[in-house]
């Protein structure tokens, strides 16, 4: 009986513990969906808000750039409308640039043409000269072409000119002429004048052909002196040709300076000649020579020498001033001139100070019988005026006689110290050396002899100094 009620206990108790768990486990399960639910709302309601907020931005930003967008288009409305102005305007100032750039085209084009009908014909390198753009002036180039046409104007290469020029002159003073002259004339030959002398000896020499010219070359490439003679013999009535073009432009140069001068340009042609470029010694020769002889005339044609960069700009001065002469119809402004220039109005002043010509202090002036020169009339500032040097001597006798109250020692460092008989002052220290003792005692000696001249009654006659 003990063990029955025991194991109904037992069974009791069981079915309390199972019903306890199971009613835990319900529970558990309940909060759990409780939980589940709530957070799937969370994350719901968590998830609309971000969207809320992230739409709120999206309008945001794009907002802003229409803003700055509409900003940006007024901006180039703006200036869109400041460029049609200024398009408006443009067409005004290239007009006016346009019509000075015919009227210049046309006064080059009148001045080849005229240049051409007084020689004959004209010239590549001078057409070239002239049109130095000749892909922009097609239209000018084929009225010029026209012009010349009608003109009866040939054109040449400048190797051309230069071999007709040298031929002619080969003509002209050959041995041949020269003794045919003599048959008819039946007069002896002037051998005083030089110039004739010299023109007679170089026909003697025969023209070199383009193969020839070749063969000197490679010689004087090895260093065969008699090559570089040959050539520069040859060449020598290219330079007489060629100088004659600049006769009269110096007064202190003649034809046979000119000669001289285009001579050594010629010489310096031989040594750099280089026949691998395939062009004649000639034709590169003649820019040697030209150099040589506007280098003389720069440098000697004037009495007070200018430097050859500076008359090249003086020469464009004066081109440019002719032009707007031309074109004013009055003499230009310096800012008129600096402008065509591109200088500066003070480097425009600069040159026309310069390019004065020199006038001699010897100079007449007046009628033929007054015998009174330029010189006479321009005050001379290095001179003293009498009146200066009466004064002068006065001064110098009152100090001398205020001195003479010292004694030798005192008047010969005061004199060496101040300058009084050759005009040159000298330190206490160089007076020291020459008596032999320290500057110290100098200024004491110097100090000490002030005070007896200050000291003295005829001190008043140098206040008036």
């Amino acid at each position: 009986m003990a063990t029955t009620k025991k194991k109904a206990t037992k069974k009791s108790t069981s079915q309390k513990t199972n019903s306890k768990v199971s009613s835990r486990k319900s529970s558990l399960k309940n909060k759990r969906k409780t939980r589940t639910v709530s957070s799937k709302k969370t994350i719901k309601t968590s998830r609309v808000k971000k969207k809320k907020e992230i739409k709120k931005k999206v309008v945001k930003k794009s907002k802003k750039p229409t803003v700055k967008k509409t900003k940006k288009v007024q901006k180039n409305i703006r200036q869109n409308k400041k460029a049609v102005s200024l398009k408006k305007s443009a067409p005004k100032i290239k007009k006016v640039s346009k019509v000075k750039a015919k009227a210049k085209i046309g006064g080059v084009i009148e001045d080849l043409v005229s240049r051409g009908k007084q020689r004959g014909f004209i010239t590549e390198d001078e057409i070239i000269h002239a049109f130095p753009d000749m892909e922009k002036n097609i239209e000018e180039l084929e009225e010029l072409y026209n012009k010349l046409e009608t003109g009866g104007v040939k054109i040449v290469s400048s190797g051309e000119v230069i071999k007709e020029e040298t031929d002619k002159i080969g003509r002209e003073f050959s041995p041949e002429k020269i003794d045919k002259k003599k048959e008819i004339e039946n007069v002896e030959p002037n051998y005083n004048d030089s110039v004739q002398m010299y023109l007679r000896e170089i026909g003697k020499v025969s023209l070199l052909k383009a193969d020839e010219e070749v063969r000197l070359a490679k010689l004087i490439e090895k260093g065969d002196p008699s090559a570089k003679q040959k050539l520069t013999e040859a060449n020598l009535r290219l330079v007489v040709s060629i100088a004659k073009k600049y006769v009269g432009r110096s007064n202190n140069l003649s034809l046979l300076d000119l000669i001289q001068e285009g001579n050594i340009g010629l010489f310096k042609a031989v040594e750099k000649f280089d026949y691998h470029k395939g062009y004649k010694f000639s034709t590169y020769a003649t820019w040697w020579i030209r150099q040589a002889i506007t280098r003389a005339l720069a440098d000697q044609s004037r009495t007070i020498r200018i430097p050859v960069h500076m008359v090249e700009t003086i020469n464009k001065y004066t081109q440019i001033v002719r032009q707007l002469v031309q074109e004013l119809g009055r003499e230009p402004l310096a800012e008129e001139i600096a402008a065509e220039m591109d200088l500066e109005v003070e480097k425009i002043r600069h040159i026309q100070k310069i390019s004065q010509e020199t006038v001699s202090l010897e100079t007449s002036i007046g009628d033929s019988d007054d015998d009174s020169v330029l010189g006479d009339f321009i005050e001379d500032t290095e001179t003293i005026m009498p009146d200066q040097t009466a004064s002068r001597t006065l001064l110098k006798n009152h100090v001398t006689e205020i001195l003479e109250e010292l004694s030798p020692r005192e008047q010969r460092i005061l004199k060496i110290r101040f300058g009084l008989d050759d005009g040159v002052t000298h330190t206490l220290e160089e007076v020291g050396q020459e008596f032999g003792v320290t500057r110290e005692r100098i200024r004491q000696i110097e100090a000490k002899a002030l005070d007896k001249i200050r000291n003295q009654k005829g001190l008043g006659k140098l206040r008036d100094y």
